[in-house]
């Protein structure tokens, strides 16, 4: 079955960047749309970012637009958040997630969390303002 590995969480200063990493194992990647999503205490999860399964196409929430990135390298089975101008807000649990029937276009974008099947074990970020 499908395992996905998050790492690069951490703490780190308002306005400074971390990369997020997940690796991907257990079947084909590239049959496989994969996104980024957040949960802080008390709320519920929030997408954060996605990406189709060639890399061609992204998409991302609007608390983050402009600031987030995201990408996958399919020789290496890993998808990418780079994160930049972090934000206090930005603080919370951040999970991989992979689905082979989501699709991630020009016209659709899954996201909501029931669209994605696979999920990791999460990678703690906090940001201290």
């Amino acid at each position: 079955q499908v395992q996905l590995v998050e790492s690069g969480g951490g703490l780190v200063q308002a306005g400074g960047s971390l990369r997020l990493s997940c690796a991907f194992s257990g079947r084909t990647f590239t049959g496989y749309a994969m996104s980024w999503f957040r949960q802080a205490p008390g709320k519920e999860r929030e997408f954060v970012a996605a990406i189709s399964r060639s890399g061609g196409r992204t998409a991302y929430g609007d608390s983050v637009k402009g600031r987030f990135t995201i990408a996958r390298d399919n020789d290496k089975n890993t998808v990418y958040l780079q994160m930049n101008s972090l934000k206090s807000e930005d603080t919370a649990v951040y999970y991989c997630a992979a689905s082979w029937k989501a699709v991630v276009s020009a016209t659709s974008v899954a996201r909501a969390p029931h669209d994605y099947d696979e999920w990791g074990q999460g990678t703690q970020v906090t940001v201290s303002s």
